[in-house]
């Protein structure tokens, strides 16, 4: 052990984890920090397996943390990027309709925008075709200008070296529950298993994570097909965006993700990481909502098991294009940790940080976590400091 006692125990070396280190260490350059990870190497799941998009916020209801930092979150990763020599895609983004009913959702996306503060422009079809003629839609489309992609990879390995060297300590292969080091604060951003550690504090009584696989599909024809990254109108009822087009940061074209319930918690593919315990959780927690069909998860399931087949997943993208080939590829699929209210039986769509005595939790950082991490980190570390005054 590098030393006896820290001031800071961080659990999780994810994006969230080390952007936290980062304001910590930014804030005071003499407390001594460790991050431990239950895993070999930084950002092993969400962090280094997500989209690589840097949203630019025009989702989000204005009441909602998503909404406070995205802006600020997207600007802040492009700073570091361009600090460090990490290269950003400046994709683009549109948002494309199919219908009257989802013309209406391109209207309130950008009431959003305009309420956020981001920048986004309504545009007529002989403006699309200008931008990408190989787009389709109903009339209009969303038009975001500040949407980009990076590798998080990258960043998140960039990040590990910056924090080294600020004399930050890493501890790989050490799970929580059988961690020595001693230290006087906890922040717990342990992703999909923040609400185990939470609960072992007294918090997130109400919680549970409900995961979700995200499988990509790679196009393997040419990088040229599609020039920008494109989505559909999402339902805003639920907290996924559906199957869309992301350009990445090597100018590589990719379809996804889908939102297929995953049966534990690192379920990733076939049956590793099997965890019998997780999955009799997951189900019945799953059928319960099925059941009672809370925020409509009966027909968002029944949608979403149909992306199991690969011709219905394409075909989605398909429709939202003219013209693209058939020969796609699996890449390494994701799972969102996303919290449950076991309460209220509801998805919860925006972040959530609770607090116990000395310590701080982490229970919901979905989409765009990525995008909001380094604005999103001065926020909990002003949340931590005001939990250790209250003392």
């Amino acid at each position: 052990m590098n030393k006896t006692k820290y001031d800071y125990l961080i659990v999780g070396a994810g994006i969230i984890g080390m952007t936290i280190a980062h304001e910590l260490k930014k804030r005071n350059s003499n407390i001594t920090i460790a991050i431990i990870d239950k895993e070999d190497v930084v950002a092993k799941h969400a962090s280094g397996r997500n989209s690589g998009v840097l949203h630019s916020g025009f989702y989000y209801s204005a009441d909602s943390l998503k909404a406070k930092f995205t802006v600020d979150g997207n600007q802040k990763m492009k700073q570091f990027c361009k600090t460090y020599g990490i290269f950003v895609n400046d994709t683009k983004k549109v948002v494309v309709a199919k219908d009257e009913k989802e013309l209406k959702g391109i209207y309130e996306l950008q009431k959003r925008a305009e309420v956020n503060g981001v920048e986004t422009y309504v545009i007529n079809e002989d403006e699309l075709k200008k931008i990408d003629s190989n787009i389709k839609t109903y009339q209009k489309a969303l038009y975001s200008p500040n949407t980009a992609s990076v590798d998080p990879k990258e960043v998140c390995f960039k990040l590990k070296e910056i924090l080294e060297k600020d004399g930050v300590d890493f501890y790989f292969n050490t799970p929580f529950d059988s961690c020595k080091l001693e230290y006087s604060y906890l922040i717990n951003s342990a992703g999909a298993y923040a609400d185990k550690i939470a609960k072992k504090f007294g918090l997130a009584k109400e919680y549970t994570m409900l995961p979700f696989k995200g499988i990509y599909l790679k196009y393997l024809d040419n990088k040229t097909d599609i020039k920008t990254n494109i989505y559909p109108v999402p339902n805003l009822a639920n907290p996924f965006l559906g199957v869309h087009y992301t350009i990445t940061v090597d100018g590589s074209i990719k379809i996804g993700p889908t939102a297929i319930p995953a049966f534990w918690r690192e379920n990733y593919k076939g049956v590793d990481n099997f965890n019998f315990y997780e999955m009799i959780e997951i189900l019945y927690y799953a059928s319960k909502l099925f059941l009672l069909n809370s925020f409509n998860f009966r027909n968002l399931a029944f949608s979403e098991m149909k992306n199991y087949n690969s011709k219905i997943f394409i075909q989605k993208a398909k429709d939202m294009v003219y013209r693209i080939g058939n020969n796609f590829k699996p890449i390494p699929a994701g799972i969102r940790a996303q919290l449950l209210d076991t309460t209220t039986n509801e998805l919860i769509q925006d972040f959530v940080v609770e607090h116990a005595n000395n310590s701080t939790h982490i229970l919901n950082a979905v989409s765009p976590a990525f995008t909001c991490s380094f604005a999103f980190a001065e926020y909990v570390v002003t949340e931590i400091y005001n939990n250790q005054e209250k003392k």
